[in-house]
């Protein structure tokens, strides 16, 4: 492969990587408004969340044909593979998390023509905020393949299940106080489903930036152990 071969295929993967970036911060604007439209009660914003979309999913569908387009051209090897198929993976998480902040968003509209369980609504304002953070820290990490910084976020991927687990308990106290109550509390239990699903999904960020950069994967299990799984009470997708 010529010098200007190479000089050109690490253009192109820079600028995969930028565009993957791009993805990664609407994404993050996403989930954080999606916070925000709950706490807030803003069906305006929720509606532009659900409107802004299909926007993500297209640019997952561009990166991902320019990816694959550029293993079949260039067959890359070593580290330049790993970059490559690290955009791909990285572009699925990105689209699944803006489907998360979406499903968030449908609900709050549901929530916003109810009365308010205003304790209920700061613990997902709580967990929201520790999840954009998170989010946050593991696309900067990627964005300057800074290994240090997306290592930190794999290790503190407990932290958004402990979260998730005392939501959870609190959901079920209230709704077995007071059974008008239910509607909107399980609203509120998927809504905490799907950021603790947005957790996963950075801390998948992390992983996938270890191994682009090592060729390795995290020597160990992640972090966490919800207790909710192991009583069967996780709930799976939502």
């Amino acid at each position: 492969m010529s010098e200007h071969t190479l000089k050109f295929y690490g253009d192109e993967l820079a600028q995969l990587k930028a565009e993957v970036s791009r993805m990664g911060g609407m994404v993050e604007a996403q989930v954080e408004d999606a916070v925000a439209c709950i706490t807030r009660r803003d069906a305006d914003l929720a509606q532009s969340i659900v409107g802004r979309d299909p926007k993500i999913d297209e640019m997952q569908r561009d990166i991902e044909k320019k990816a694959i387009k550029m293993i079949a051209l260039r067959q890359p090897v070593a580290q330049d593979l790993r970059r490559t198929v690290a955009a791909l993976k990285l572009a699925w998480n990105l689209e699944r998390t803006g489907d998360q902040a979406k499903n968030i968003a449908k609900r709050a509209l549901i929530l916003a023509e109810v009365e308010p369980i205003t304790p209920m609504t700061r613990a997902i304002d709580r967990m929201g905020r520790l999840v954009v953070a998170r989010l946050k820290e593991s696309l900067d990490a990627y964005a300057a393949s800074d290994l240090e910084r997306g290592l930190a976020v794999w290790r503190a991927d407990d932290d958004v299940d402990e979260h998730y687990n005392s939501l959870f308990r609190e959901l079920l106290t209230y709704m077995m106080s007071d059974p008008r109550t239910i509607g909107a509390c399980a609203h509120l239990l998927f809504i905490g489903k799907n950021l603790e699903r947005i957790g996963d999904h950075a801390t998948n960020v992390s992983e996938i930036l270890h191994y682009e950069v090592t060729g390795e994967e995290i020597d160990g299990e992640r972090p966490r152990w919800s207790s909710l799984e192991a009583e069967g009470l996780d709930g799976g997708d939502v």
